[in-house]
């Protein structure tokens, strides 16, 4: 009868209390990791959901403008306990989701802000209840890469159809914790379109600076936002001559024209244009135009370089 010589592995209680603290340390780590980015977690639907919800977008069909420009900013806040979301005010306070009214075509622009400490993001909806539906153009950040606390952003409404509209946090909850507001548009106001004025014979020399942030993520006329000649607002009267000097004093390619919408850089009015996104202007270049103010209402001038009028480089030309 033979006998078999089986080593047999053994650890100490001591050992296996060490592992077990190990792996005990690994769970609570993780757990605070993954409880702390909650918010966001929370704030991506999958597809799936996405589908059950009825996920579309509501295409409108393109409006006229009517030259009414207006512009709303609206602020994301939270109660202390993070169960009553709002925009501006908490409810029973001033402010609280402002209505706001407009007419068919007219330009409603949105400042928003993440003043709370959750992630939160922006955009306009016909539908009455829910996230989805989103109208193109009115979005500020997203769902699945929202405003993070103390960041802002801005987006347009140019409605072309009557009715109740929705301006609402898209991050999937937020709207039925409170964060939605009304927007009350009319009909189309009936008066003429306005028209250019004669020529007045007044002339305005205006001189700006291409300038860029130490990092490139911010572009500005003049001065970096925050500092005293940042994209200064502009104002002259219909048939007045302007002519714009501009500088290119940063480090990156830049061109200049005067656009009805900032986000168009193919549309620049009244032959306003000094250089081209195809044959912009180089570090240290310089030109200039001279054209007269077409009819009134609320222009920007911008870089015509696709990107860089988002990334700030846009001000007001107001013609009255």
């Amino acid at each position: 009868m033979s006998q078999h010589n089986q080593e047999i592995y053994r650890t100490t209680s001591s050992r296996t209390g060490k592992m077990m603290a190990i792996m005990l340390g690994i769970c609570i780590v993780g757990g605070v990791i993954f409880f702390s980015m909650w918010d966001y977690w929370t704030s991506t639907p999958a597809a799936v959901v996405a589908q059950m919800a009825g996920e579309s977008e509501h295409k409108l069909a393109p409006g006229v403008a009517t030259g009414k420009h207006m512009e709303v900013t609206l602020n994301f806040i939270e109660s202390s306990d993070f169960r009553t979301l709002a925009f501006n005010a908490l409810p029973g306070e001033e402010g609280h989701n402002p209505t706001i009214n407009a007419n068919v075509g007219d330009e409603v622009v949105f400042n928003v802000a993440n003043a709370g400490k959750s992630f939160h993001a922006f955009g306009v909806t016909k539908a009455n209840e829910g996230f989805a539906g989103i109208i193109p153009g009115t979005e500020v950040s997203s769902a699945n890469n929202p405003l993070k606390p103390g960041q802002n952003g801005m987006s347009e409404f140019i409605p072309s159809e009557e009715g109740t509209y929705y301006y609402i946090c898209t991050v999937p909850g937020h709207r039925d914790q409170g964060m939605v507001g009304e927007i009350i548009v009319g009909a189309a106001q009936t008066g003429e379109a306005p028209k250019a004025a004669a020529p007045t014979g007044v002339h305005h020399d205006f001189s700006i600076d291409f300038i860029e942030s130490s990092d490139f993520r911010t572009l500005a006329f003049n001065a970096l936002p925050g500092e005293e000649g940042h994209n200064p607002e502009l104002k002259v009267k219909s048939g007045d001559e302007i002519t714009f000097s501009a500088v290119n004093a940063g480090k990156s390619f830049h061109a200049f024209g005067i656009v009805s919408d900032p986000e168009n850089f193919n549309n620049v009015l009244w032959n306003s244009a000094i250089a081209a996104a195809s044959n912009p202007l180089k570090p240290g270049e310089s030109g200039s135009v001279t054209f007269v103010a077409g009819a009134p209402g609320t222009y920007y001038y911008i870089c015509t370089v696709p990107g860089h009028a988002l990334q700030g480089m846009q001000g007001s030309f107001i013609v009255e």
